[in-house]
């Protein structure tokens, strides 16, 4: 009998890393690979269940040339405003973890993987957990984020260190997370972490809170 696919999320703070441990996971195993912003993206279309919310609420200025909804401009508009942004927060997450599931749903019916991997940094703060199989946290330390940040998006130190602090610490991610991945840059120790936490979660076994 073929097992059943598993669906793992994979969070961790800004620099970590999750790109290169998805890229990783592809060559590791036979998945599904979605990540939380581009189901963001598609919920906010044209024709989609956020968009003309989010237009009655932010107004047509938000709206680019061809009628999407400007990212840029959307940010810019909520940036500052956290009523406003919990607001669109709560016109957008639920339709995302709606999305994400009908594509979950999809997967289980084709029968071609055997894992689903979420991917978002807010996983956790969404309450993902609960539609989850199990949580991965993607951990580096605070340096190395920073030294990839500059160099990949060169962003500034101030930047870079009000983004952090806006995000969940490295106890939190912890507490939550049921496997953590070290990647500090040493992609075999990277790849040697993940072929572990596959071939627990392919024997079934369970994840230790806190610990690879």
């Amino acid at each position: 009998m073929r097992k059943s696919m598993k669906l793992i999320g994979i969070t961790g703070g800004i620099g970590a890393g999750k790109t290169a441990v998805l890229s990783l996971l592809k060559e590791l195993c036979r998945c599904r690979v979605l990540l939380a912003d581009d189901a963001g993206n598609e919920v906010k279309l044209p024709g989609q269940p956020c968009y003309e919310r989010l237009v009655a609420l932010l107004g047509q200025e938000v709206l680019a040339e061809d009628g999407t909804i400007d990212r840029k401009k959307m940010a810019a508009l909520i940036f500052s405003d956290h009523a406003l942004l919990e607001q669109v927060n709560g016109i957008i997450h639920p339709e995302v973890k709606r999305y994400i599931l009908q594509e979950v749903q999809k997967e289980r019916e084709k029968g071609e993987a055997d894992y689903f991997f979420v991917e978002a940094a807010l996983l956790i703060e969404c309450g993902y957990g609960a539609i989850l199989d199990e949580l991965w946290y993607v951990h580096a330390d605070e340096v190395v984020r920073a030294a990839r940040l500059k160099e990949s998006r060169g962003y500034s130190e101030g930047k870079i260190r009000q983004i952090m602090e806006s995000q969940l610490g490295e106890e939190e991610f912890r507490a939550h997370c049921g496997v953590v991945i070290e990647n500090n840059g040493d992609l075999q120790e990277t790849r040697r972490q993940l072929e572990a936490a596959l071939a627990r979660a392919a024997a079934g076994g369970d994840a230790c809170p806190g610990g690879a």
